[in-house]
Formats: structure tokens, sequence, C-alpha cells
């Protein structure tokens, strides 16, 4: 075909289109998908990934295909340029069309946080990327996106993603940051003053629990503990799976803002301002949820496995350790150790569903160790169903 165009037919329904398109192989291009032309088709994915330009001509063209289409054609891996084009035409109303994303590549990043469904890497000073697990889609993307502008728009400062890009197999969300340090690196960097940082990172965290929410924006954290516990319920006995399941109905609704997993390496440092990222476990509850999920970080990992914390946070647990007490005296404003003693409990059982539920759901169930997590955790939950815990944090 003229001007280096090459359009390729799979499986009847689907085509790749690498070049570009114009006046002088247009007609080739026609010739090209003519039998779709005559003989019409039930629907038509068209791959325009290394399509360079379309001019009038081509657009011509793709409206006769879709004229004999029974089904809406979806146009994928649009670059800029070309999106513009159909955009600016109004073919992106009459088609699907999908923007491509650009590649990234992460090789000599350094890490500066992981979670559940992905981790962030540092591009360059002032930029980082969150890729996912090759199992989270665009919509899973989109999705934290809208929940994270909606904390945003509450006064929450909170990195917004300006672009997703293709990482390997893996997507990912683009953030500037503006030469940020995490609050865990700055615990690092300082250990002397670690109980400032605490201070801090405590402040933004009553600063996030303040904020109310509308109801439907974000999910419920008592529904997603819900789901935890009927998860992790092959392990309990029928009476524990009771007792868990009023504990977890009898806290107090709130339609208070929960990050989900507030530990240091999801809080920034920007100049003088703390900012959030990792957003994609928030929700709405009491904060007896996010402190549920600070104790799975800086308490209950270390337990099974000595030298996870310096391995996870680069923090030795005598660290991890006094920098959750530290911030249960900071957000509870007060240093009686029965006090912090008895509210601990609550969070601990809360805690121990959680990080049953993780382990459950993760590769950490396997072998010895996932063995002897699974067992302490069931022995932990029993021990303290039997303590007194009246819901009153």
């Amino acid at each position: 075909m003229g001007n280096n165009l090459k359009v390729r037919i799979f499986d009847g329904n689907h085509i790749e289109i690498e070049g570009r398109i114009d006046s002088s192989n247009a007609h080739e291009f026609e010739d090209h998908l003519k039998t779709f032309i005559d003989k019409g088709i039930d629907s038509l994915s068209i791959d325009a990934e290394k399509l360079t330009y379309i001019s009038s001509a081509g657009l011509r063209v793709l409206m006769k295909i879709k004229k004999c289409a029974r089904n809406p054609i979806t146009i994928e891996n649009v670059s800029n340029d070309v999106y513009q084009i159909l955009e600016m035409t109004g073919f992106s109303q009459i088609f699907i069309v999908k923007k491509g994303f650009r590649r990234l590549s992460i090789e000599g990043c350094p890490v500066i946080g992981q979670g559940f469904y992905g981790t962030v890497y540092r591009l360059d000073p002032d930029t980082i990327v969150k890729v996912y697990r090759s199992t989270q889609d665009i919509a899973f993307i989109e999705n934290e996106q809208r929940m994270a502008k909606a904390a945003f728009l509450k006064g929450i400062p909170t990195a917004i993603s300006y672009d997703i890009v293709k990482v390997g197999d893996c997507y990912g969300s683009v953030f500037e940051l503006l030469k940020a340090v995490s609050f865990n690196d700055l615990v690092i960097q300082h250990p002397e003053s670690v109980d400032e940082t605490v201070k801090q990172w405590c402040d933004l965290l009553k600063t996030v629990h303040s904020t109310e929410m509308e109801p439907g924006v974000l999910p419920s954290a008592k529904n997603i503990y819900m789901h935890y516990l009927d998860v992790v319920r092959v392990y309990l006995t029928d009476d524990q799976y009771q007792q868990l399941r009023c504990f977890i109905e009898k806290i107090p609704h709130r339609m208070t803002l929960v990050h989900g997993d507030f530990q240091m390496k999801n809080v920034m440092l920007s100049g003088n301002e703390p900012m959030l990222i990792d957003m994609d476990t928030l929700s709405t509850g009491h904060p007896i949820f996010e402190l549920a999920g600070l104790y799975t970080t800086y308490k209950l990992f270390e337990e099974d496995e000595p030298g996870n914390t310096m391995a996870f946070l680069g923090i030795p647990a005598t660290t991890a350790d006094h920098i959750f007490n530290m911030l249960m005296e900071n957000y509870l404003e007060t240093d009686d150790a029965t006090v912090i003693f008895y509210e601990t409990q609550k969070i601990r059982l809360l805690a121990s569903v959680r990080f049953l539920f993780i382990i459950t759901e993760s590769e950490l169930k396997n072998g010895e160790l996932g063995e002897r997590r699974i067992r302490h955790t069931i022995e932990h939950i029993n021990e303290l169903l039997k303590r007194d815990n009246s819901y009153n944090l």
C-alpha cells in the first residue's frame, strides 16, 4: 500500500492499522476492507496504536464500515494526534474511541511505596508512578483517580494523577510530587526527630478524619471489613464469626474519610506540606478502621517474621513499635497507658481480621510462615473475643 500503510486483519473482526491514511491511499484502504463493506459485520475492533495520521478521505472509509456494522465499532490505542482528529470531526461521538497509553520504563527507579494493589516508583525528583498489578484494569485505575479527586475537592492534600501509562504488561498512574520525601524516609534519615515526624503525620490523619464525605461517593469501610470477615470465615468457628460480625456491626456509622493505608510510605512531605498518595483504599467510616490498618502494618507483619519491618519499611521493629505507640498517644491525646491499652485491644481485633484477609488473598498464605501466621492470628482473635470489647473509641 502507498505511504507505507499496512492493514492486518485478525479473526475476521479485529484489524490493525500502521502508518498514515490520506487521499493517496484511502482507496486502497477501502479495498482492503471491501469484505466488511460488502457483506457487513457484527462488530469490529480497530487497533490504531501505529496509525500516525488519518485524513477526511480515510474517515469516509470508516463511515462506510460503520454503516455496514450491526454493532458499535471500537477504535483503540489511539495516539493523541489521531485522537484530536477524531474528536474535532465528531468521530469520537459515533465510534467507541479509546486513547492509547504512552509506554514508560521503571528500570533503575527506586521504590518509595508498596501497597496491596501496586508499587510506587520515583521516576525523577518531581515525578512518581504507581504501577498496578497486572490484574488491575483501566476501570480500577480511573476509579482510584475519581476517589482521589473527591478527597482533593474536600481539601485533603492529595497527589492527583495526570496521566495513565503502560509499564511492561501493566498500567500505571503518573503523579507530580515536587521533590517530595515520604514520612517513612524522614524517619530513616532523621531518627532523632521521629516523635516530631509522628506528630505531623498524626495531625494530617486527624485532618483526614475530620473530613465528611457525601453518601455514595466512596465505599463503606464497615462493608469492606464485613467482606474481609466473610472471606476468612473458613478459619473461624460459627461462634467466632458471629461475635466478630456483631462487633463490626456495633461500630458507629460515620461518613468520615478513611484513607485505608495511611502508613508513612503513603504520606509525602512536599516542601512543608504533607500530601497523601496511594488512594485506591479510600472509604468512609469510623477512624478505628484506619487505625486497624496501621496496626497491621506496624505490628502484625513483624510478629511471626522478625526482620519484616526492616525489609518493608527500612526501620527496626523497635522503631515501628514506637511509631504506633506515639501515634496512639497523639491521636487519643492521652498518655494514660490503661486507656491506650484498652483501645488498642479493639483495634487489634479488627486488625486481625484484616491481616487474616491479606494473608488469605495473597501468596503469603503459602508455606510454613503462612500457616503459622494464620494459626497465630486465629489464636489472637479467640483471645481478644474473650475480653470486654464494648465500643466507645
